[in-house]
């Protein structure tokens, strides 16, 4: 299969608290460097045709602000936790300036909590002005979004499945800390490949960064970036300077093209 070049942005590469942290005084979080300012997890997909927005965080505004995005043609949510879903009602911008509903890919988990969660986008008799949202229900199998084509990868966030997504040679993993064999055999082939790690210490639903650096050997991707970084994982470019050579911490702003 031929893909089409994408061009990948970093919308965020924190946890679900952010870095700086509120009210935390680590050297981390007092760090004057600018890669260790760490918004919610949010890339930014790209072709010459197609934009796509994985996940909505509660910085979801300022992330299209800080990147000037004009137009996104598709929003698409890996799981329902809040750190994700939490910015969609800001989707009402692109609504008006498109004057055309904005086409949301989730699985039934998440479309679920979306309609708890934004229930006023969803009712029978809407108030004027709440996101216009078209509702497309994804499972396992591969699917289109113009022309980005996407296979959802499956991992597990402790017992809640997470979806990850396969964008030609670029394989996107967050909230994770288990990947069944099968699904790997998804990301195999990659030649980028973005994974959470949370910290050093073992957590009981993300990757901590030994067990990283394992998966990502074990799967011979030839190079890797990791993304939903902590406080507690340490200071960018100390850490930076601790990964093998083709592998890299993520960073706020950072742009790949594959």
């Amino acid at each position: 299969m031929t893909y089409p070049s994408l061009k990948i942005t970093f919308l965020g590469t924190g946890t679900s608290s952010g870095v700086p942290m509120i009210a935390c005084d680590c050297e981390v979080c007092t760090s004057l460097d600018v890669k260790d300012k760490r918004l919610r997890p949010s890339i930014m997909v790209q072709s010459e045709k197609t934009t796509i927005v994985v996940d909505t965080t509660p910085d979801f505004r300022y992330q299209m602000l800080r990147e000037k995005v004009k137009k996104v043609d598709a929003i698409l949510f890996t799981h329902p936790h809040k750190d994700h879903i939490a910015g969609l009602d800001d989707v009402r911008a692109f609504n008006f300036f498109s004057r055309r509903k904005m086409d949301v890919y989730a699985n039934s988990l998440t479309e679920e909590a979306l309609k708890r969660e934004f229930a006023y986008a969803f009712a029978d008799k809407k108030y004027p002005g709440v996101p216009d949202i078209e509702l497309n229900t994804i499972t396992l199998d591969p699917f289109s979004i113009g022309d980005i084509f996407i296979v959802p990868v499956q991992v597990w966030h402790l017992k809640m499945p997470v979806l990850g997504f396969r964008f030609g040679k670029f394989t996107y993993v967050t909230d994770a800390n288990k990947i069944d064999e099968e699904e790997k055999q998804k990301i195999r082939g990659s030649e980028i490949f973005v994974v959470n790690v949370l910290r050093k210490q073992s957590h009981i639903s993300h990757f901590s960064l030994g067990e990283a650096i394992d998966l990502v050997q074990e799967l011979r991707v030839p190079k890797s970036y990791f993304t939903h970084i902590s406080h507690q994982l340490g200071l960018h470019e100390a850490i930076e300077a601790e990964l093998p050579d083709n592998i890299h911490l993520a960073y706020d702003g950072l742009v790949i093209n594959v």
